[in-house]
């Protein structure tokens, strides 16, 4: 045997490249082929399936030819049909893309916010010179 982890018997892992049968509660099957990553990068639309989801964590440890039961909508039962050496890496970094997703969101919230309170404001008092509304100096 030599160094490398891929030396010895195949089981999923952190680096695996994974191929899966989902099947559904009528015996309906769905191939999947996913690349088993640390959770920073997942990125499950790309095929980036993080370690800490409830799916690698039924698969992580387990050899080709396993079944599953696994239980998540109407799937009921999850096979792995084969294990290799992931040969892609995350393009991006995931948890940095959703960050930058998120404060967007935030951004745009807080805008929409000011827009609201605006139009409130002028809808209910119209248009106004706060400063005529403080009392006058006392000298």
């Amino acid at each position: 045997m030599g160094d490398t982890p891929w030396d010895l018997p195949a089981v999923v892992r952190t680096g695996s490249r994974v191929t899966l049968e989902m099947v559904d509660e009528q015996g309906g099957r769905e191939r999947l082929a996913l690349d088993v990553v640390p959770d920073a990068a997942a990125d499950f639309t790309a095929g980036f399936l993080g370690v800490g989801t409830p799916l690698a964590r039924a698969i992580l440890d387990r050899p080709a030819g396993a079944i599953i039961s696994y239980r998540m909508g109407d799937i009921v039962e999850v096979r792995i049909i084969e294990i290799a050496p992931s040969e892609r890496n995350p393009t991006t970094d995931a948890a940095a893309a959703r960050d930058a997703v998120t404060q967007e969101a935030v951004e745009r919230a807080n805008l929409e916010d000011i827009v609201r309170l605006a139009l409130t404001v002028d809808v209910k008092w119209g248009d106004y010179d706060p400063e005529a509304l403080e009392p006058p100096e006392k000298d």
